[in-house]
């Protein structure tokens, strides 16, 4: 194994224990479950800094250890939406590293950020349409006679927005801070 794909492995191991303890330092929102935190900012820096292979890593191993660590389950395929893929595909938000990567090398503060908000803003809204589906087919009890996609998509959208807004904000301030966290890994 070589060196640097052994300090992949270190460090998505490193992140996803980060992204653990983070997600334990919340804002509850709801009774229910769904709560603010800084969860994403370690999957999102994954992503940019090694790609899509190691966001998926660091997110699919934080969201079974969320499972292991007290997850609210009710069938195995809702703890996979919500836990095993929800936190997985924030991972995909390596789709802008190229171009970031670009803007990086020509430390062009305004476009690193525009594709780090991006990146955030896609990680973020594929983690929230998996909570949806969740929300919709396994806790529409919770929507009472209400429509069970509106319920969903107000219950889940009240803590993801503020998360992925957040997250995204963290995330310019340390990358533009600190650009050499973006810089190729030789």
């Amino acid at each position: 194994m070589d060196k640097k794909r052994l300090l992949m492995m270190v460090e998505i191991a490193i992140f996803a224990a980060v992204g653990l303890v983070l997600d334990q330092i919340s804002f509850k929102m709801w009774a229910q479950g769904g709560s603010i935190s800084f969860v994403m900012v370690p999957i999102i820096l994954m992503a940019i800094r090694w790609g899509v292979t190691a966001g998926l890593a660091t997110g699919l191993l934080i969201g079974i250890m969320q499972m292991m660590f007290g997850a609210y389950i009710v069938h195995w395929l809702q703890a996979i939406l919500d836990y095993g893929l929800a936190f997985t595909v924030v991972g995909l938000a390596a789709v802008i590293r190229k171009p970031l990567l670009q803007a990086t090398q020509s430390l062009h503060k305004t476009k690193m950020a525009l594709y780090i908000i991006i990146g955030t803003l896609l990680g973020g809204a594929l983690r929230f349409v998996c909570h949806l589906l969740a929300g919709v087919v396994f806790f529409k009890e919770f929507a009472g006679d209400d429509n069970v996609w509106t319920y969903s998509i107000l219950y889940n959208g009240s803590y993801m927005l503020p998360a992925t807004i957040i997250t995204a904000i963290i995330a310019v301030l340390l990358f533009t801070s600190a650009p050499r966290l973006l810089q190729k890994v030789q």
